[in-house]
């Protein structure tokens, strides 16, 4: 789902587009953003329809973000409230940070769909609607006795009735089709029908549809019929009077190669550029779990750059084989979510005790347990703290955007490498799912990761015999040699029982575990991480303090706040654990620090206790991220107070 253009505001659309638009007699209106909800089962094609949206509003030069939303199961009860799947595109001539808080167009290809998103639009909404399906047994499921399209329930709303089935299959009445395969293209009517209402490009749809179904032409052709017949039931119809203009962002981007990117897809490429730029092999072992699969679905396509993927058969073989392959020499990374870092807990311990470095990379969703697989959750900070038997730190950083999931991998990848150890990666669904324009960055602006192997022994006995101590430490870092087995004369021992400090022989003796443990924690402490920015920039009493995915809400809050003249300051973690050195000073400037958390409060724990500061925890679990809104009310309660 990604579109490279060349910033800003290149269109891609078609010359012929062009002159129609020039030609049209209907109103055109300009606005400066929009926020679109397809929603439909989960069989209807709703995240394709929204990816192919967002690509195209992506090579329009727009700012956009994006927030798929879909079900657990497989394939949901045709026609229940379960099975609804949207996707919300928020996109604007301007710089913007989150998916948006309630859409101004809803895009219902069933009642189910209608039923679950009514409550989120705003009085004067767009409603389109497929009344094909507004029939008796439908709209028994999802509890409506009378057709809310007939009944004045819709009143407050501008509602567009389109008969999107009906319409489909007449429009691919001559490709021969069964009925049940032409309704399948009714997606693809509604995206162009949307693509006219925003003058979004069509060419790259066309050429994805003729790609995506290049062994079914016949296919191929009617998705493209279909989405060509949408855009020009929107031209011809008298229903819809008024089309829309939102120009590209030209004044958010800096210039450069652009593209729509996840944060899997982030994370993938910057685990791929963090391996090449410590020219090392990277190795995946993972085991499939939402909503972490895509990341070896990603890294399996890479072989030519040095990527080899190994899907295990349960968490502990994934985790087990990333291990043996940092043992062996390779950057060792592994994926999961909550549940699979539970299971993976005791080789994290193993990890740490043998120095190795190796990603863990958790994408948070809802718990506990399998708790909501689709859905987002930061439920596992202290998981990731925490979580190990005996004293087994662990450094923790966090991603803020799908873009910054690059970033964060590579700074990941440094630290692992830089002080052997063990690192965990916190994203989660939220940012795991949505999109945002980010720019390619040059090769030459990439760190040098690149390490040095042990090559020869490295203490001296008292006799003069040289041999090589595997816990023998870099004075600065406190990280031990890396030693590639095989190597002549670097034969050595580490495990998970402890080792003697320098020789690595076993060892009980209570004095060397008590230094061993201490100074497996100094080497976590000591880590080199950039001090705490802080946006203050009219000198606030009151700081909001995040961490994660939170950042868009939170800085969209605030942006509403100051607009207001609400002095309020802003910083954001990505490094949990060390925090950041200034950390504590920061926090003693302010007489109240608000900490927002799709959680029940876990960083303003640490932060209280660490700082001693009486965090005030702002928090939610209800598996989506917080509304920009909510946030903005909130802060502002506790700058009155």
């Amino acid at each position: 789902m990604s579109v490279e253009t060349t910033a800003p505001g290149v269109t891609g659309v078609r010359a012929e587009e062009v002159r129609n638009k020039e030609a049209r007699t209907k109103e055109v209106r300009r606005l400066d953003r929009v926020i679109i909800r397809f929603a439909g089962d989960s069989g209807d094609g709703m995240q394709l329809t929204g990816d192919r949206f967002t690509s195209e509003t992506a090579s329009f030069g727009n700012d956009l973000s994006t927030l798929p939303n879909f079900p657990a199961e497989i394939r949901a009860p045709a026609g229940t409230l379960p099975g609804v799947s949207s996707f919300q595109l928020h996109f604007a001539d301007h710089d913007i940070l989150t998916p948006g808080d309630a859409p101004n167009v809803l895009v219902a290809m069933n009642p189910a769909a209608l039923r679950a998103n009514i409550e989120d639009l705003p009085r004067g909404a767009e409603i389109i609607v497929n009344t094909d399906e507004f029939t008796k047994r439908p709209m028994a499921k999802v509890g409506y006795a009378t057709s809310p399209l007939e009944d004045g329930s819709l009143e407050a709303y501008h509602v567009h009735p389109v008969p999107l089935t009906s319409m489909t299959i007449e429009a691919l009445k001559d490709f021969g089709l069964s009925r049940k395969e032409a309704e399948r293209s009714k997606n693809m009517f509604a995206l162009g029908l949307l693509s006219w209402m925003y003058h979004r490009p069509t060419e790259g749809t066309e050429k994805f549809l003729r790609t995506k179904f290049a062994k079914k032409p016949q296919i191929a052709e009617a998705n493209v019929a279909a989405f060509r017949a949408g855009w020009n039931f929107g031209e011809t119809t008298e229903d819809f009077a008024v089309s829309y203009e939102v120009a590209p962002a030209t004044s958010a981007f800096p210039a450069g190669t652009y593209r729509n990117i996840s944060g899997n897809l982030a994370l993938s490429l910057g685990l791929i550029a963090a391996g090449r730029q410590a020219d090392l092999p990277l190795y995946l072992g993972s085991y499939p779990i939402t909503p972490a699969s895509d990341i070896l679905h990603e890294l399996s396509k890479h072989k030519n750059f040095g990527v080899r993927t190994f899907q295990a058969e349960d968490e502990i073989a994934g985790i087990g084989a990333a291990l043996g392959a940092a043992f062996g020499g390779s950057l060792g990374v592994t994926t999961t979510s909550g549940p699979g870092v539970a299971l993976k807990s005791e080789a994290i311990g193993l990890a740490v005790s043998l120095e190795l470095p190796l990603l863990i990379i958790d994408i948070q969703r809802g718990g506990p347990s399998t708790g909501l697989p689709t859905k987002t959750e930061q439920a596992d900070l202290l998981q990731a703290m925490y979580g190990r038997n005996g004293e087994a730190p662990v450094p923790v950083i966090a991603p803020r955007t799908p873009g910054d999931c690059f970033d964060a991998a590579i700074d990941a990848v440094r630290i692992a490498l830089t002080y052997r150890t063990p690192v965990f990666l916190l994203s989660d669904g939220y940012l795991a799912n949505g999109s945002e324009p980010w720019r390619v960055p040059e090769v030459d602006e990439l760190p040098d990761l690149r390490v040095q192997f042990a090559s020869g022994p490295n203490h001296e006995l008292a006799d003069g015999t040289e041999v090589f101590w595997p816990y023998k430490r870099d004075p600065k870092t406190l990280a031990r040699p890396w030693a590639v087995p095989g190597t002549p004369g670097l034969e050595h021992r580490i495990g998970g029982i402890e080792k003697q400090d320098g020789t690595g022989n076993i060892s009980y003796d209570p004095a060397n575990h008590d230094f061993m443990v201490r100074t497996r924690q100094a080497k976590i402490d000591n880590i080199e991480v950039p001090d705490l920015e802080v946006d203050d920039p009219h000198g606030a009493k009151t700081l909001v303090l995040g961490w994660g995915s939170t950042f868009g809400p939170i800085s969209a809050a605030v942006r509403r706040l100051r607009v207001e003249g609400k002095p309020i300051a802003q910083a954001h973690l990505r490094h949990l654990n060390p925090f950041p050195r200034n950390l504590g000073e920061v926090l003693k400037r302010y007489d109240n620090v608000v900490v927002p958390e799709m959680n029940l409060g876990q960083l303003a724990t640490l932060i209280r206790a660490k700082y001693l500061v009486d965090a005030i925890s702002y928090n939610q679990v209800n598996g989506m991220p917080f509304k920009a809104e909510q946030l903005a009310t909130a802060l502002k309660e506790a700058i009155d107070d």
